[in-house]
């Protein structure tokens, strides 16, 4: 589904490319950085007996979203944190740099004694962990409680 302020501002944007076709030397009017659309992960994180859940909501492709999240789970790693769940409930697009990112961030954190685990990945996330063999690399939980519980075991 197509925001409708893209939608806009791409149909804004056809419509001063094909004027400008018409009256040379009309400059085509592109998106300003008011229209511009950034979709941005979001990460919220909160203790639930004793251990570190981040929320992730948007999407993790490359750039300032893969980013944000590699630096998160490292800054959480630094703080002493050793149990992390990766919350996946709000994730509406993975990339192939947003898998490097998970694969990166749970082996980082693995080499420095802290446990990393996802829990309520979407049926195309897990499809997609499973066909690239990277389901056995990490813990996977369908609820948030049962990969908590998953640390007290």
């Amino acid at each position: 589904m197509i925001p409708k302020q893209l939608k806009d501002c791409f149909a804004q944007n056809t419509k001063n490319r094909y004027a400008s076709r018409f009256r040379p030397g009309l400059p085509p009017d592109l998106c300003t950085d008011e229209e511009e659309i950034k979709v941005a992960l979001k990460i919220t994180t909160r203790e639930v007996d004793g251990v570190t859940v981040a929320a992730l909501d948007g999407r993790i492709v490359l750039g300032e979203e893969s980013n944000l999240l590699r630096e998160k789970v490292k800054s959480l790693v630094g703080e002493g944190k050793k149990k992390i769940v990766l919350n996946m409930d709000n994730i509406t697009f993975i990339d192939s740099a947003g898998l490097g990112t998970l694969v990166a961030s749970h082996h980082s954190a693995k080499g420095q004694g802290a446990a990393l685990k996802l829990c309520h990945l979407g049926t195309k996330f897990q499809e997609v962990l499973q066909i690239t063999k990277l389901m056995t690399i990490f813990d996977v939980y369908n609820t948030e409680a049962e990969a908590v519980a998953s640390f007290s075991k």
